[in-house]
């Protein structure tokens, strides 16, 4: 393999550290942050979708709030959080805004992506979003959370978002130029590694210890979350926001950095994951026609080939969907809960919103999130 997984890829999601976006953590860097805006656009222009997941708020914080030092304190390192976020989403949406682009922002917490109705509501939002050329800033919701905010957090937010919309390829910029067999810094003999299949334990096993003393611990992190981005067949890169252009020459093919490849192709990881789902919220009775347009066209289950619904489920969970004979033909995640189901099952799309008050999407279950059996 000699080219960068990026090339052909469609949906990235972009971890850029701390130290990629802060002067050495003193406030932000307009001129980095414009650098990596103008780079992003370019790859709007290719095609592709760009979530953007971004380091740098405490830092932000801590300069406005005049503080020279980390602090230590859970309630401070939220407080500075606060602050820190209004500053970077400022400067991140005046910045795309010179090239024609908006932002939004989108702050999660992991029970966010826990909790299945809220992570079909993330995964929803933020594609919504890529499919209307919107770039997601997503940042940790650090003013929530219960747990001591840690030093590369943002590397396994990434991994997780990269799974909760299937990207192609996790990009993680940092201040390193990737991963080395050893700490180059320490071991003169240190090697380069340019491929490696993620997830690989010989690659934790040679991971070294905390990194920059601004940005994110180390690269143990980048290979965890890397490997975690692979159960869903995301690839990831780990490479030099330091580098020219660094993103738009991964996407032009050149070899920049890591490259951790997942073994899983992304249809068959969601496959697999659907077919050992061993715990089956409900089954859905499909008519003829239902069954056909699955099986032939590949298409989503809409709510009028649905003629019963057995069970009682929740939207999200995993349903199973059954011929009029009782054979299971395809399961997936269903977008409504069985009462609601129930009651739109046999209409048209367009009277959702009549019968519920309100239409969570158009079909009952997205193609997306549905694996024939």
């Amino acid at each position: 393999m000699s080219q960068s997984l990026l090339q052909n890829s469609k949906t990235l999601i972009v971890k850029v550290g701390s130290s990629l976006v802060t002067n050495n953590g003193e406030g932000l860097d307009r001129t980095a942050i414009a650098a990596w805006a103008a780079q992003i656009s370019d790859l709007v222009k290719l095609g592709k979708q760009v979530a953007l997941v971004s380091s740098g708020a405490v830092a932000e914080g801590m300069q406005r709030l005049g503080w020279k030092k980390r602090p230590v304190e859970v309630n401070e390192l939220q407080a500075a959080a606060a602050v820190g976020q209004m500053g970077l989403v400022q400067m991140y949406e005046s910045c795309f805004a010179e090239h024609g682009l908006h932002t939004a922002q989108i702050l999660l917490t992991h029970e966010d992506l826990a909790d299945r109705k809220r992570y079909l509501n993330a995964r929803s939002t933020i594609k919504t979003l890529l499919d209307l050329n919107v770039i997601p800033i997503i940042n940790e919701n650090d003013t929530v959370v219960t747990e001591e905010i840690r030093f590369g957090d943002n590397d396994t937010l990434g991994a997780l978002v990269a799974n909760l919309i299937e990207a192609d390829v996790l990009v993680i910029l940092t201040d390193q130029q990737g991963l080395y067999s050893a700490d180059p810094r320490k071991d003169k003999d240190a090697k380069f590694i340019n491929f490696e299949t993620a997830g690989n334990l010989a690659l934790e096993q040679m991971a070294g210890g905390a990194g920059s003393l601004v940005g994110t611990g180390g690269m143990l992190t980048k290979i965890l979350a890397a490997k975690r981005a692979a159960s869903s067949g995301a690839h990831t890169v780990i490479a030099s926001g330091r580098e020219k252009d660094v993103l738009l020459r991964l996407s032009a093919g050149e070899a920049i950095g890591t490259h951790l490849k997942s073994s899983q192709i992304k249809t068959l990881a969601k496959k697999q994951w659907l077919a050992d789902h061993l715990r089956i919220g409900g089954r859905l009775v499909l008519d003829t026609g239902a069954v056909k347009v699955l099986k032939a066209d590949g298409k989503s289950l809409l709510p009028i080939g649905v003629i019963e619904v057995q069970g009682s489920f929740e939207r999200g969970d995993v349903v199973a969907c059954i011929d009029e004979n009782g054979t299971e033909v395809a399961r997936g995640i269903v977008n409504y809960n069985s009462q609601e189901s129930t009651r739109i099952m046999r209409k048209a799309s367009s009277e959702i919103e009549k019968i519920l008050g309100y239409v969570e999407e158009s079909e009952l279950i997205h193609r997306d999130n549905l694996i024939l059996i």
